[in-house]
C-alpha cells in the first residue's frame, strides 16, 4: 500500500524558508518520478515541481521556479522541498505524489498519471 506522509509545514514570515518532507513507504521509492503539488485556499490543485526518479531531471511550475528546491534521498525514501524567499501567496497545504509508472520521466505534470495518498502539510506566509 502506498504511504506519502508531508511534514515541515508551518508558519513563515514573507521572504522566510521552510523545508517540507515526503516520507514515503510501500512501493519502490527509485524507480519513480516524484511532484509536490499544492492546494490554496478557495483555489485547486497546482503542480510545483517534479524529480526524474534518479535526480537527474527536475523541472518547476513557473511560479515556484528560482525559489523553490526539489530533491530525494532514495536511500532513505524521502522527498524534500526547500522552499526560499516565501511569499503569502504560497500559503496553501503542500502534497507530494507518486507517478504511477516505473522508471518514466515527463517534465510535465499529468494529475491522471500519479497518485497523492497523503494529507498534507500547511504552509501560511504570514507577517
Amino acid at each position: 500500500q502506498v504511504q506519502l506522509v508531508e511534514s515541515g509545514g508551518g508558519l513563515v514570515q514573507p521572504g522566510g524558508s521552510l523545508r517540507l518532507s515526503c516520507a514515503a513507504s510501500g512501493f519502490e521509492f527509485s524507480i519513480h518520478s516524484m511532484s509536490w503539488v499544492r492546494q490554496g485556499p478557495g483555489k485547486g490543485l497546482e503542480w510545483i515541481a517534479t524529480i526524474s526518479n534518479g535526480s537527474s531531471s527536475t523541472s518547476y511550475a513557473v511560479a515556484v521556479k528560482d525559489r523553490f528546491t526539489i530533491t530525494r534521498n532514495n536511500s532513505k525514501n524521502i522527498l524534500f522541498l526547500q522552499l526560499s524567499s516565501l511569499k503569502p501567496e504560497d500559503t496553501a497545504v503542500y502534497y507530494c505524489a507518486k507517478h504511477v509508472r516505473s522508471r518514466y520521466w515527463r517534465a510535465k505534470y499529468d494529475p491522471d498519471e500519479y497518485v497523492r495518498p497523503g494529507q498534507g502539510t500547511q504552509v501560511t506566509v504570514s507577517s
